[in-house]
């Protein structure tokens, strides 16, 4: 979608579905959603990069992606993702551009309470299928009655039935706990979208350090201020980068140009990113239904 909420444009849709590996079309069921969802997985990472660069030059300056259109149009020139909002917005409008009844949701990530999490819901044949642009779990997830525990030991994922709606329990490195987003508001309008992402300005855990994710075949890999992670079937491994690694991985792991990495360098962010981290974030009360 564009700023005010229009399609994205067609010819920039068009070049992002070939990007993704469809130079025709997608057809618009369960093997179509779950190849295009797979390949958004493994091709656009979640970063704060861009966030940081603006967030950076004042508060005059607006938060990036926050339209469909600057989102593919960075990640096409930069490899560049975003945050939720941004990057949920933009997988919601690639798939209503591929014929998709999407729609977007959202949720509260940790269970809080508070509407901070965007995601997007795809209806197939009367059934909802949840595509996340931030936990990035390789396949749609089903939603319905009862409990789903996924098989994958590199993206773990359960779903739960529960007080009306669905809870999600998902487990990304460096945390030993499975982390719950409940889904509330659904369907939401992009305005709800667009608010979130700026107050989100004012508290994130996505302003001051880095932290970019991405899917690879096997293995996910996460960068967190100057901290490599990764995750394969073996388990974690993680390394402390140099200044000069750590830029290096920005562009071969995450995937972003050189150009961009120069910019988000003389921001400060790099910078920033060596500082100690704010502090722990809230702990997890809750257990996933296979551990309960």
């Amino acid at each position: 979608m564009s700023l005010d909420g229009r399609p994205v444009f067609p010819d920039l849709a068009a070049r992002v579905l070939r990007h993704l590996g469809y130079p025709t079309h997608v057809d618009p069921d369960l093997a179509g959603l779950t190849a295009l969802y797979r390949a958004w997985c493994e091709q656009v990472p979640f970063d704060n990069t861009r966030k940081m660069i603006a967030l950076a030059g004042g508060a005059g300056r607006p938060l990036p992606g926050t339209s469909a259109d600057d989102f593919f149009t960075n990640w096409l020139a930069h490899g560049t993702g975003g945050t939720c909002w941004p990057s949920s917005n933009a997988l919601y409008a690639i798939l209503r551009a591929a014929r998709f009844e999407a729609r977007r949701v959202v949720g509260s990530m940790r269970d809080l309470g508070v509407l901070n999490h965007a995601s997007v819901k795809v209806r197939l044949a009367g059934r909802d299928w949840l595509a996340d642009s931030s936990m990035l779990t390789n396949t749609p997830l089903p939603l319905g009655e009862g409990v789903v525990v996924g098989d994958d030991p590199v993206w773990p994922v359960e779903v739960e039935a529960t007080g009306g709606t669905h809870l999600v329990w998902w487990h990304t490195p460096p945390g030993t706990d499975y982390l719950p987003c409940r889904l509330l508001l659904d369907p939401a309008p992009f305005e709800t979208y667009a608010d979130g992402f700026e107050r989100s300005r004012e508290r994130s855990p996505f302003n001051q350090r880095l932290y970019a994710r991405r899917n690879l075949p096997g293995e996910l890999i996460i960068l967190i201020g100057r901290t490599r992670y990764s995750r394969t079937r073996d388990g974690v491994t993680m390394r402390d980068l140099s200044r000069g690694e750590l830029r290096a991985a920005l562009c071969e792991d995450i995937g972003l140009s050189a150009a961009l990495v120069d910019e988000w360098v003389a921001c400060g962010a790099l910078e920033a990113s060596f500082a100690p981290a704010a502090g722990p974030p809230p702990p997890v009360t809750g257990k996933p239904p296979s551990q309960r």
